[in-house]
């Protein structure tokens, strides 16, 4: 699997990314300056998390408008992978890749805690290595990821199978206590419907190795290498 990691001012999470991609793949990804546009020679594009442009008129609203995501959404339309993560999820949708918005969250809060994810489609190149219905942790860190949408998108995401996880317990329920941001029906990621984007507010990365405290998130990483190195 050959990999690039976007980089823009205030991006924070691109080694924790880039220790993931290669713990995945044994294959150091490429540092892609937010500037740069020739994406040649990749499968995979990863938007990481942080506060690119100090989160400044909206989240990723400025990264949106980036050099660099022109050439991400020629890529992606070409049949390229692409992975938001956090702030990536968040300058997916400002770009028009993804739909809906990212909102405060229900308690106007910071949240840095852990939460589990379900998987809600697997079959795909992101949940290759995960089964209908898992549950993982994955630690969460924002303060804005409350995933909003109009109720016929809504309708849409779940009734074409793109959405990709929803917040729940340790044992699998959708319920209201696990959804800790507010989003609506529960909602933690999304694929575009292609099933070759997938924008997502927790980060599986910083859960890849026991020193890190597990290796919960691994699974994503290396069901992407599998896929993509086949």
């Amino acid at each position: 699997m050959r990999a690039g990691i976007v980089l823009f001012p205030g991006i924070n999470r691109e080694r924790d990314m880039a220790l993931a991609l290669r713990r995945a793949s044994g294959r150091a990804p490429r540092m892609i300056w937010h500037h740069e546009t020739d994406l040649a020679g990749l499968d995979l594009v990863v938007l990481p998390g942080g506060f690119s442009y100090g989160d400044y008129l909206r989240c990723g609203a400025m990264a949106a408008r980036s050099p660099v995501m022109r050439a991400v959404a020629d890529f992606a339309a070409a049949g390229g992978y692409v992975l938001g993560v956090c702030n990536g999820f968040q300058i997916l949708i400002e770009a028009g890749m993804l739909p809906g918005a990212l909102l405060r969250n229900a308690g106007l809060r910071f949240l840095a805690r852990d939460c589990h994810l379900r998987v809600a489609r697997a079959g795909t190149a992101f949940t290759r290595h995960l089964a209908q219905g898992a549950v993982f942790r994955a630690p969460m860190a924002h303060g804005d990821g409350n995933y909003f949408a109009d109720e016929a998108t809504l309708e849409r995401l779940e009734g074409e199978g793109l959405v990709a996880f929803h917040y729940a317990t340790p044992a699998g329920q959708v319920v209201p206590e696990a959804n800790f941001n507010g989003s609506a029906r529960a909602i933690a990621g999304i694929y575009a419907p292609s099933l070759r984007v997938l924008g997502l507010m927790p980060h599986p990365e910083d859960l890849i190795d026991p020193l890190l405290g597990g290796e919960d998130g691994l699974p994503l990483f290396t069901g992407l290498n599998a896929a993509l190195a086949a």
